[in-house]
């Protein structure tokens, strides 16, 4: 009897760990899905004219939040490290990805990053983010300083500026994920607004914070 016992719990046991492990994981990206309606209404999207491609450089992310998992506010100062929620590559690289497909839309042009720079025109850009926040149901906020650098061009400029994107979200891990899309839309069009000066060889200065 206490053998038979000893293996019911033992199957018991066995079941519940089983259970345990089988946890669904989920993924998330920031790229915005195609034909989204991201926000980069801050600059014209495809106004015709004529720029240059852009090099978006190695985006940096602050090292708390530099996680395969996504770190979510509670109340407070308390913050929790969710092990079944992860970003589908690093977060600097999904960051960089995100804005690399927002500013061609805004631009109108294309990330020729790491193809050979040889002498023809070019913008560089540079994002390092400084806060990643994140509350689900609460909000969504980006905090970071950029750089819109002309490169090979007769009336070469460049402007450095810093940005703070606040996007409100709903309940749940997807709404918080489509705030930072959002956040990061708003950025693009920040920059690409920058860009779009600089390029034509105005003066440009930084938006709003």
């Amino acid at each position: 009897m206490n053998c038979q016992r000893m293996c019911v719990l033992g199957l018991g046991i066995a079941l519940l760990v089983s259970g345990c492990a089988s946890a669904p994981m989920h993924y998330y990206t920031l790229v915005p899905p195609a034909g989204s309606d991201v926000d980069i209404t801050s600059s014209p999207v495809n106004t015709g004219a004529d720029l240059p491609a852009f090099e978006l450089l190695p985006v940096s992310v602050p090292a708390q939040v530099d996680q395969p998992q996504l770190l979510v506010r509670q109340s407070g100062q308390a913050v929790v490290l969710l092990n079944d929620q992860r970003w589908i590559a690093p977060l600097a690289d999904e960051v960089r990805s995100a804005l690399s497909v927002d500013l061609a839309r805004a631009l109108g042009s294309q990330d020729v990053s790491g193809l050979p720079e040889g002498d023809k025109p070019r913008l560089r850009i540079k994002l390092d983010l400084r806060r990643f926040d994140s509350q689900a149901g609460h909000y969504a906020l980006i905090e970071g300083a950029w750089s819109v650098r002309t490169m090979h061009v007769r009336h070469g400029g460049v402007l450095a500026c810093t940005s703070r994107v606040r996007e409100a979200v709903g309940p749940g891990y997807d709404a918080l994920v489509q705030g930072h899309q959002r956040a990061i839309g708003v950025l693009a069009g920040q920059i690409a607004a920058v860009a779009r000066r600089l390029a034509a060889g105005q003066a440009a200065t930084c938006p709003p914070r």
